[in-house]
């Protein structure tokens, strides 16, 4: 793979498979831009890649505070005149069920998860036809595919950006725009931990499935790779994988299984 001086701005840059990401990118040469509302935590990441800090830049921001994003776009185009790649990891989990979930907490996954990622894609993706390319990578899930109990709210937010980004993709194909949507499954990250219960608190507790799934690391490698490739969409997961066939081709059986499955 090469990213040599590729300008990489990554949302959700501060833990988990963004971290990551900025890790193999920086290795590879790449111009970073990192974003996330944990300010401290990207400083510690610029600090630990120890790195030109004139070819990796922070900008905080709050994906769920819709008024700011344009702005922020603003100035990341403005740090090096131009983005390569933008990839889209910042977002947020749920372990709570539908109906007893706030409209609250429901509208900041949606915020967190679909709004952010469009508004920045529609600030940045123009900027990027004017300069004649430009690759916009979505980090969705296997929750972009079929949904489960305790995830309402989540798969619906993943299910809106395949609709999104596919439907886009259609738009600027000939534009010299690339779309790729990379779904996960388990990735032993604190996504679990982090998620967000029916009031808004965080779930604190990892599960077996999170904690035994792909390491971000070998996740972020194979984003890469699709990214090199210029792949529309890619599934990255262990057998779980299993489902998106098994939604497909026999819905009925998917759903009298997925009912029995153990999601939390």
């Amino acid at each position: 793979m090469n990213f040599k001086n590729k300008v990489v701005w990554i949302t959700g840059a501060s833990s988990g498979i963004g971290k990551e990401l900025a890790i193999a990118l920086k290795s590879q040469g790449a111009k970073l831009i990192l974003s996330s509302r944990k300010r401290e935590k990207l400083y510690q990441l610029k600090q630990a890649l120890k790195t030109d800090p004139i070819n990796t830049h922070i900008l905080s921001l709050d994906l769920t505070d819709k008024q700011t994003l344009a702005l922020k776009s603003e100035e990341a185009w403005r740090i090096y005149g131009y983005i390569d790649i933008l990839i889209h990891c910042g977002g947020i989990s749920q372990r709570s069920l539908g109906l007893e979930t706030s409209l609250e907490v429901e509208q900041q996954i949606l915020d967190t998860n679909y709004w952010g990622t469009v508004i920045l894609s529609k600030n940045i993706i123009p900027r990027m036809i004017e300069n004649g390319s430009g690759h916009v990578v979505i980090i969705s899930s296997l929750m972009g595919k079929f949904g489960t109990q305790y995830r309402t709210s989540y798969a619906a937010s993943k299910h809106a950006l395949h609709g999104y980004f596919d439907s886009l993709r259609c738009e600027v194909y000939d534009k010299g725009i690339d779309i790729s949507i990379i779904c996960p499954g388990f990735v032993n990250t604190d996504i679990t931990k982090n998620s967000l219960t029916a009031n808004g608190e965080k779930y604190e507790r990892s599960d077996d499935f999170q904690l035994n799934g792909i390491s971000p690391k070998e996740c972020a490698l194979q984003i890469l790779k699709a990214i090199e490739k210029k792949k529309e969409e890619v599934i990255i997961a262990g057998k779980e994988k299993w489902g998106v066939i098994l939604k497909r081709f026999f819905p009925a059986y998917f759903s009298k299984m997925i009912r029995k499955r153990k999601v939390i």
